[in-house]
């Protein structure tokens, strides 16, 4: 019986190579297109002159801010209150270790 479930688990793993087989031999044949395409394209010489290049650019530029998300005035006057507090929480945090600092270095001294 234990020689049966063996052999099925045997066939089992078989099968299971055969498909993972199949299945690399197709995406190594779809890496090799695409390199073969990417290969064509390089031996091509570029005919782009310096303007058509920096039209492209101009144009990737121009779609990138499109996709920026503006904040209205509401969220800015927000976010520069969070700023302003934050800021004046730190310069206090430290202007209050210094004071201490300072204490107990005239206190040292005086001893």
């Amino acid at each position: 019986m234990a020689q049966i479930v063996k052999a099925k688990k045997k066939e089992e793993l078989i099968d299971y190579d055969k498909e993972n087989e199949k299945k690399s031999s197709k995406n190594s044949k779809k890496v090799k297109e695409i390199k073969s395409n990417n290969s064509d394209k390089k031996e091509q010489p570029e005919k782009n002159g310096l303007f058509t290049k920096f039209m492209i650019f101009c144009h990737g530029v121009k779609s990138e801010i499109k996709k920026v998300r503006w904040t209205n005035k509401k969220d800015m006057l927000k976010y520069s209150i969070a700023t302003i507090v934050f800021i004046v929480f730190c310069s206090l945090f430290f202007y209050g270790i210094d004071a201490i600092f300072a204490l107990v270095q005239s206190l040292a001294k005086g001893a």
